[in-house]
């Protein structure tokens, strides 16, 4: 059977690319971050956070997709309790990358990728809370609305009544 054309391959086969990056999605997640190479690095990170989305649904059948990649038990324990709980308000952005000096040996580009712990920006989270407030108005708006004509139909005839007094 031929090679595959489609997509760069990190390794001799797809199989072994595969393990590969398991292994180092279990690093990644044992540790908090690693140093590798740029093109593994912007390999891994779609993997990873597909893992990580996988551990904030949190239910059975999240775990048991997430156990097919990773296949160490405790990785997973702390997967889907530690770090879920720590992504829990992002919508997404839960790895970095950032490049460092290339590797002394052969020159290859090295780069770091890491989980990024740091919470939320707080004008971010600013801006969700306001687009929460703007979509509870949205809804209770239709209700007020058919609530103001009745208002008005009451409040109509006692105004007009006033003006009545007044202009005699």
């Amino acid at each position: 059977m031929p090679t595959p054309k489609k997509g760069p391959r990190l390794a001799s086969s797809p199989a072994h690319e595969r393990l590969m990056l398991a292994n180092m999605a279990t690093s990644l997640f044992q540790n908090g971050r690693i140093t590798t190479t740029l093109p593994k690095a912007k390999r891994l990170r779609p993997l990873a956070e597909r893992l990580i989305t996988f551990a904030k649904r949190g239910d059975l059948h999240s775990r048991r997709r997430v156990m097919r990649v990773i296949r160490n038990k405790s990785v997973v324990h702390v997967l889907f309790t530690q770090i879920a709980e720590m992504m829990e308000q992002r919508e997404g952005g839960y790895t970095r990358i950032v490049k460092i000096a290339p590797r002394r040996g052969d020159n290859a580009p090295m780069a770091v990728i890491e989980l990024v712990t740091e919470p939320l920006s707080a004008k971010k989270a600013t801006v969700a809370e306001a687009e929460a407030a703007t979509k509870a108005a949205a809804e209770e708006a239709p209700a007020t609305e058919a609530e103001a004509p009745a208002a008005e139909a009451t409040e109509a005839p006692a105004q007009e009544a006033a003006a009545e007094e007044k202009a005699e």
